[in-house]
């Protein structure tokens, strides 16, 4: 067993949000305010598509790690691209190289070995029981984050809408009762990146039309991109992107700029929730370099821009970032992974109590894997929720087993992962 214990636990409850509004009418209602003195803000970030969790926080010290992954596995930090060093076991993925400042200035926690309630492996069921905060697929038509800002306290729901949705349309952990708001960025995914994953996801199960289409990705990415000589760290990872990647670059930028820009006001929203995509890495997946890393770093650099956005308001600000679930232990035929279950979640952020892996590790020795093929989970994204929102958001205990997390006494409160509630 590796990583911090999970220490023992309380019990926690949430908050509740809503539907939409117009980017013209938000403008106007949040452009003049003043910087907010001391509310807590909250941002919630979904990586759709199911993230490879061994290598975005590899442990390499496990001694079934490297046989496990084969041409996946990413090295120690002592060699050559390795992986940015952690506690000593477990590393960053090298494009995560704000991150690792972030754990070095004691702001981020890493969360190895998590997932959610769901057990099955279909990326729409599986985003459905992350939004929804139960124990199974389309068991609310509300998320537990809408459900938590509806007990948000006085002092904190300074707005009318305590939540903004930075999205096309209003994701199912902010539907419900309580308002919110939504704005879509001007930036729109790239169509043909999103077509092809989804070509990929049904291609999956055919090991031959698989292998053809991953061939044909990686011509047409020669093609369309001529080889970069090596470089070193962020650099490295801008010069490697494609066109593509470049657009995915300039949403999220755009995405956290705007998601800081309401979150800096006191009568704007509590919380900010945007989508990641591209998590889907049954191809051509990568490990120490490939587009896995270039993702990551992507998502690593609108992190950073989060932050300095944020300002004097980064602080008392947290950012949970979790998937619907993981990735197959072992690389398949087509040099990716498939759909599996436990991966990993991330804590960022100034109101962090951070430097530290916290982790039950359940090892990867054959005996060890769920069903003999995935990570298994043994920490429940639940209560690093209700941890967040009772800590951090000051949802009452109660509110949050009864209201915002029924059925959930199987994922108690973890103190102790905020400033302030250290133990």
């Amino acid at each position: 067993m590796r990583g911090e214990p999970i220490l023992p636990i309380n019990r926690r409850s949430l908050v509740k949000l809503g539907l939409a509004a117009s980017a013209a009418a938000l403008t106007a209602r949040y452009s003049f305010a003043a910087p907010a003195a001391s509310a807590s803000r909250f941002v919630f970030i979904i990586m759709r598509g199911a993230l490879d969790g061994l290598s975005a926080v590899p442990p390499y010290a496990d001694p079934d790690y490297a046989r496990l992954r084969g041409e996946l596995a990413i090295a120690g930090p002592d060699s050559s691209d390795g992986a940015l060093a952690l506690d000593g076991y477990f590393g960053l993925n090298p494009g995560l190289q704000f991150m690792r400042e972030a754990y070095l200035a004691r702001e981020l926690v890493v969360l190895p070995a998590c997932a959610t309630a769901y057990r099955e492996r279909s990326h729409f069921d599986g985003q459905d029981v992350l939004e929804n905060g139960m124990l199974q697929p389309h068991a609310s038509q509300s998320g537990w984050l809408n459900r938590a800002l509806v007990n948000l306290p006085l002092a904190t729901r300074a707005a009318r809408e305590s939540g903004v949705a930075l999205a096309q349309n209003v994701p199912l952990v902010l539907r419900g009762s309580a308002e919110v708001v939504s704005w879509s960025p001007s930036v729109l995914p790239d169509l043909d990146e999103d077509t092809m994953r989804r070509i990929a996801d049904r291609y999956a199960s055919d090991p031959l039309l698989a292998r053809r289409l991953a061939d044909a990705l990686a011509t047409g990415s020669q093609m369309l991109q001529p080889p970069s000589p090596p470089m070193a760290g962020d650099a490295a990872d801008a010069q490697a992107m494609k066109p593509a990647e470049r657009s995915t670059t300039a949403r999220y930028s755009e995405t956290v700029r705007t998601a800081a820009g309401f979150l800096r006001h006191d009568d704007g929203p509590a919380v900010a929730v945007f989508d990641t995509t591209g998590w889907d890495t049954h191809f051509n997946e990568g490990g120490a370099q490939g587009q896995l890393r270039t993702r990551l770093s992507v998502l690593d650099q609108s992190l950073r821009t989060l932050k300095e956005s944020l300002g004097d308001v980064w602080p008392r600000t947290v950012v949970l970032l979790a998937t619907e679930f993981g990735r197959t232990a072992a690389a398949n035929g087509t040099r990716g992974t498939d759909h599996g279950t436990g991966s990993a979640a991330f804590l960022l952020g100034g109101a962090v109590a951070g430097g530290r892996v916290v982790a039950d590790w359940p090892g990867l020795s054959a005996r060890a894997l769920y069903q003999q093929r995935d990570l298994k989970p043994t920490l429940d994204l639940r209560s690093v929720m209700k941890s967040v929102l009772h800590d951090h958001l000051q949802i009452a205990s109660r509110t949050l087993e009864k209201d915002v997390f029924p059925d959930s006494a199987g994922a108690p409160y973890i103190a102790g992962l905020l400033r302030g509630h250290e133990v």
